[in-house]
């Protein structure tokens, strides 16, 4: 599974988003409600670019005209056509049951785990190690940072928790 840090905590704001490249995807981070989705951006209606849509709330009515909101901000809605979008199960507002949008899994992660979680000794994708060895220092991660894990969907919860950093897990 490969993992990449997409922001430092605090970047994107409530109700925001960050669309990032990684692992040759481009995918959408929100931070909705306290809580981080990441969405393929990609919309399966006509492949439009989804995750630059708007966010808005669910309108619910139990009896005709008596309606209220409910998960404001959780829904996208694809700026090509209106389709509609769960954040946190990427279904259809309109055909869950056979039509979605690839979710992945997010965390808020302090950077300490993120040094822990990189293989030092590892070469890059695609490099080839050498003979020679640099001088290193040690280096301490502060803060906090939004992972991505393109190995596994998000859970249906909606999983809480330098941009395109790679790590190995």
């Amino acid at each position: 599974m490969t993992r990449y840090v997409v922001a430092e905590a605090g970047e994107i704001p409530d109700g925001g988003r960050k669309i990032v490249e990684l692992g040759g995807r481009s995918i959408g981070v929100f931070f909705v409600n306290g809580e981080y989705f990441a969405l393929l951006n990609r919309c399966p209606h006509q492949a439009g670019p989804l995750c630059t849509g708007e966010l808005w709330g669910a309108l619910e009515a139990t009896v005709p005209g008596e309606y209220r909101t409910s998960r404001e901000g959780e829904i996208l809605t694809c700026p090509w056509h209106g389709w509609e979008f769960d954040l946190r199960t990427g279904a259809s507002w309109c055909a869950p049951e056979r039509l979605r949008v690839r979710t992945y899994g997010v965390a808020l992660e302090p950077g300490s785990a993120l040094r822990e979680a990189a293989d030092p000794a590892a070469p890059a994708p695609g490099l080839v190690r050498g003979p020679y060895v640099a001088e290193t220092y040690p280096v301490a991660a502060e803060g906090r940072y939004v992972v991505v894990d393109l190995g596994g969907r998000a859970s249906s919860t909606g999983t809480a928790g330098g941009c395109g950093t790679p790590l190995r897990a």
